[in-house]
């Protein structure tokens, strides 16, 4: 068996988690199976799979070579589909801020499918940065400003945000006016687990970022939990627009201190600059831009 067949092989071991099923997937004897895995991991010179009596499982060596088996796999099969002319195929590995990708792409993922039906997605939702080339992800969508990287950048748009609070919260404590309100108020945090800070609310003012830190007594690190609480009464919160326009419209949630603008936050879509795009990540790069075309949150 030829390395090609072998990282084939080795691929199918880790995805099913067993020397057995992968024999009976790729009509290969299991005995033949255990020794082309034995022989990969004599040639790399490190041990590749965890066994058991009950299931196989990737060493951390193991992983990473899966990933770039992954990668040499799918460059493969796209040089070949390039010049056979056949559509886009395969899987796509994405990573995305789970919020903003149920709004913006969720919503169309139907009607993309059925225009590349021979592509399987892969959709993880992680809260932070992870080493795309390393980790086998072909492009990312994230929410916020990002860190220096050899990544491509391509901008999707600026989300709107606003500053909120439930009724009850107005009702109990107040609806601040000014600024200098926030210094009685609580507000709701959010911390990143990238940094673990609770971050401030942030303002324009005279074309100035002005960041207020008011207390608060519960602070979380999603944006589910974020809005929750904030309809639950535990303060104010800056939200996008689009996360929140629900509860704005049916009166669980107020806008506050509307004549102060919130920063806009970019919503961007990343993708590695060595590596040599499929045609399905490029279809899947225009699907997304002109997803969040003309959104009125934007």
């Amino acid at each position: 068996m030829d390395r090609f067949d072998a990282m084939q092989l080795f691929v199918r071991v880790v995805e099913r988690r067993s020397f057995t099923e992968a024999a009976h997937d790729t009509g290969t004897p299991r005995s033949t199976v255990t020794e082309v895995i034995k022989a990969m991991e004599q040639r790399v010179g490190v041990q590749l799979l965890h066994r058991t009596t009950r299931v196989v499982r990737p060493t951390l060596d193991g992983q990473a070579y899966y990933q770039r088996c992954l990668s040499i796999l799918d460059e493969v099969e796209e040089a070949e589909d390039a010049f056979a002319g056949a559509p886009p195929k395969g899987r796509l590995r994405i990573e995305v801020q789970g919020t903003v990708f149920r709004h913006f792409l969720l919503p169309g993922l139907p009607d993309f499918l059925r225009r590349y039906p021979e592509i399987e997605m892969s959709i993880s939702e992680r809260d932070r940065w992870v080493d795309l080339i390393e980790e086998g992800v072909d492009c990312a969508v994230r929410w916020g400003d990002l860190p220096d990287s050899d990544l491509i950048v391509r901008p999707l748009g600026m989300a709107k945000r606003i500053t909120c609070a439930s009724p009850d919260y107005l009702q109990e404590f107040g609806k601040p006016t000014s600024l200098s309100d926030l210094e009685s108020r609580q507000m709701v945090g959010i911390w990143p687990m990238s940094t673990g800070a609770v971050l401030p609310h942030d303002f324009v003012v005279k074309d100035q970022v002005k960041s207020l830190r008011p207390p608060s007594q519960v602070s979380v690190n999603g944006p589910e939990s974020y809005r929750m609480s904030t309809l639950l009464g535990f303060g104010l919160a800056q939200m996008p627009l689009f996360h929140i326009d629900d509860d704005l419209r049916t009166g669980r949630l107020s806008r506050v201190l509307e004549n102060y603008v919130v920063p806009s936050v970019p919503v961007s879509l990343l993708y590695p600059r060595s590596r040599q795009l499929s045609s399905r990540v490029r279809v899947f790069i225009d699907w997304a831009v002109k997803s969040f075309q003309n959104e009125r949150f934007m």
